[in-house]
Parts: structure tokens; C-alpha cells; sequence
């Protein structure tokens, strides 16, 4: 671990180009009925509940609510609520991304 990040688990060469395919296929799409197209193709819908779940723990913990509201309000576990907040303040900027756009 350095600088407060935790490694991927299967840093992969297959895991990477898995990784980079996803990333320029989202990319490359422009509206949003056929990036919710995409998902639900590609997700089940557990994963995308727990996919929706941190994004709005997430928004909630950038609010500054309190971890044990956050985990009433979303049905997500405190482990969860603490994971989402640790990559939202040390990740690599995707949620901050996220949630910058939401509130223009």
C-alpha cells in the first residue's frame, strides 16, 4: 500500500485490459439511455443496486452527514459507508468527478 490506497486485489494484465475495454466502451457512449442500456446489459441488478448505493452514500458523506445516518438512510452497512468515504477522499477522483457534475 502507499500513500493511503489500497492495491487492486488481481492487478492482472487480463484484469488491466478488462479494465481499459470498460473504460473506453463507457467513453465512447454520449446519452444516457443507451449508457443505462449498457449497464443493464452488462450488470445484474444487485450490482447495480450496490453500484447506485455508493454513489449515494457517497454524496451523503461529501455532505458531511454523520456515517451511522448514511447507513440508516441507505440500507449500506457502516464497513461500506467507511469504504465509500475512504476512496471518496483518497481514491483516484472519480466520485468527487461525479459529484461535481451533480451539482452544476
Amino acid at each position: 500500500m502507499t500513500s493511503g490506497r489500497v492495491l487492486p486485489a488481481a492487478a492482472t494484465p487480463e484484469t488491466a485490459e478488462r479494465f481499459d475495454e470498460l473504460v473506453i466502451a463507457f467513453s465512447q457512449l454520449r446519452d444516457p439511455a443507451t449508457v443505462a442500456a449498457f449497464l443493464k446489459d452488462l450488470c445484474t441488478t444487485n450490482e447495480l443496486d450496490a453500484m447506485g448505493q455508493r454513489l449515494q452514500v457517497a454524496r451523503l458523506v461529501d455532505e458531511s452527514i454523520p456515517y451511522q445516518e448514511i447507513s440508516r438512510r441507505t440500507g449500506a452497512s457502516t464497513a461500506t459507508v467507511t469504504r465509500v468515504a475512504h476512496w471518496l477522499h483518497y481514491g483516484e477522483g472519480g466520485y468527487k468527478a461525479v459529484l461535481k457534475r451533480g451539482r452544476k
